[in-house]
């Protein structure tokens, strides 16, 4: 990997596009505060067409509803830096892609906090069929440490569901 995720290991989403690949399911992505890079580290992988459907960048606020089809009630009630967010954005990405998978992922990269949220916050869903589940780890360091650290924390999450990481 190269530029921003530079930091990131290659073999993890190498494992993720193949058990995606060996079980016949798909993934698609909702992200915020990584801006495309949990798909763009996916399609770097050889053959990844095959399992990556799509992603929708929603930077901005009203774009989490419009786009990814998050409850403008609740963004309006808790902002965009928020678990419910995150699940919401992994669901729509899911449902608006036809995915086996959905992913979604907010926070604050800084350099400012957001909302009352400081900076290195993430919430990172993972919504399936009959499950979804968040992680809300807090990382340290610049904005593209924050950022790759929640590229990983995604594909760690979405590993350890596929059995391709212990959890």
């Amino acid at each position: 990997m190269s530029g921003l995720l530079a930091g990131l290991d290659p073999e993890l989403p190498r494992s993720v596009v193949a058990a995606l690949r060996a079980r016949g399911e798909t993934v698609a992505t909702a992200e915020s505060l990584t801006a495309g890079l949990v798909t763009a580290a996916l399609t770097a992988v050889p053959g990844s067409s095959a399992v990556v459907r799509g992603g929708v960048v929603v930077y901005a606020t009203e774009l989490k509803a419009e786009l990814a089809g998050v409850d403008p009630a609740l963004l309006a009630e808790r902002g965009p830096v928020d678990p419910d967010v995150a699940r919401a954005l992994a669901a729509g990405a899911r449902a608006r892609c036809g995915a086996t998978y959905g992913l979604g992922l907010t926070g604050v990269a800084g350099p400012d906090p957001q909302d009352g949220a400081p900076v290195g916050t993430v919430h990172v869903a993972l919504v399936g069929p009959g499950f979804g589940e968040v992680v809300s780890p807090l990382f340290s360091g610049g904005r593209e440490a924050i950022r790759t650290a929640a590229v990983r924390a995604a594909l760690d999450l979405v590993a350890v569901r596929l059995g391709t990481l212990q959890g």
